[in-house]
């Protein structure tokens, strides 16, 4: 990327500046764009006019649509020692000097609204307006989370806690847990061993399968306290995903945040 001028480019990133590229082509996860001294990569989800229900096929013709055209943008990430630069036209919506205004009102602790923009393996991005904060796989929720796509959907508008802030590697770490009470903190309180109570299959592995109380904690369901129909040997064809069932809290370790059941039995 010889044709960067690097100085340029964290200059409009500090100063937060709307600039226009042209689209000179594009890929699976959005467009190239470049101008007289740069060149960058819009991401998809942050093109206004490219809707998440679209097919594959279906967004890569919207996509090739926007070669030859400009765009007005901003970068949002500057990496000189990765030659990367990320650019959001949602971003550029929000006008000039949004985004320090943004950092500059953010708080710890504070509640903010945004819309989902992204959602990855490792997390769920949030656009809060001008400013993209994430929230790690970790913080979407006290129970187990298999993919962040079960938690949220982009362009869904969701509420969430700031944790962290830090304007000059424009990162905001959110969490959508902490809203809520920590059910762990409760549990030796709430539930004890030999109890019966109701739960929901989320996951089912060799060893057994994952239920969620009604307090959102998922405890084990050990393939030794599951005892098979006659004729049905894979677990799989017994349970699924979504099954009520009845379970037996066999023991409760809230500090390593560990629940053990026993299926009792299949609810309709």
């Amino acid at each position: 990327m010889a044709s960067v001028d690097w100085d340029h480019v964290q200059d409009l990133f500090e100063q937060d500046e709307i600039i226009t590229l042209q689209v000179t082509g594009y890929n699976r996860g959005g467009l190239l764009v470049q101008g007289e001294l740069m060149q960058g990569f819009v991401p998809v989800s942050h093109l206004i006019d490219v809707p998440t229900t679209l097919s594959e096929d279906e967004r890569q013709n919207r996509l090739a649509g926007y070669v030859g055209r400009t765009l007005d943008l901003k970068v949002i990430e500057c990496e000189p020692s990765l030659e990367r630069i990320v650019l959001s036209e949602r971003a550029a919506l929000a006008g000039e000097g949004r985004r320090k205004q943004l950092f500059q009102s953010l708080r710890v602790g504070q509640r903010v609204q945004g819309h989902v923009t992204n959602v990855t393996d490792f997390g769920v991005f949030v656009d809060l307006g001008g400013v993209e904060g994430l929230i790690h796989v970790s913080e979407l929720s006290w129970g187990r989370v298999q993919h962040p796509g079960d938690i949220c959907v982009i362009g869904d508008p969701v509420e969430t806690l700031v944790l962290q802030v830090c304007e000059e590697t424009s990162r905001v770490a959110l969490s959508l847990k902490q809203l809520t009470a920590n059910p762990w903190e409760h549990m030796t309180e709430v539930h004890h061993p030999g109890e019966v109570v109701p739960a929901e299959v989320t996951a089912i592995m060799r060893f057994g399968a994952f239920a969620r109380l009604p307090e959102g904690v998922e405890g084990l369901i050990h393939i030794s306290s599951i005892t098979l129909p006659e004729g049905i040997k894979n677990l799989e064809y017994y349970l699924h995903v979504g099954q009520p069932v009845q379970v037996r809290i066999l023991h409760v370790d809230a500090n390593r945040r560990r629940l053990g059941l026993g299926l009792v039995s299949l609810l309709e």
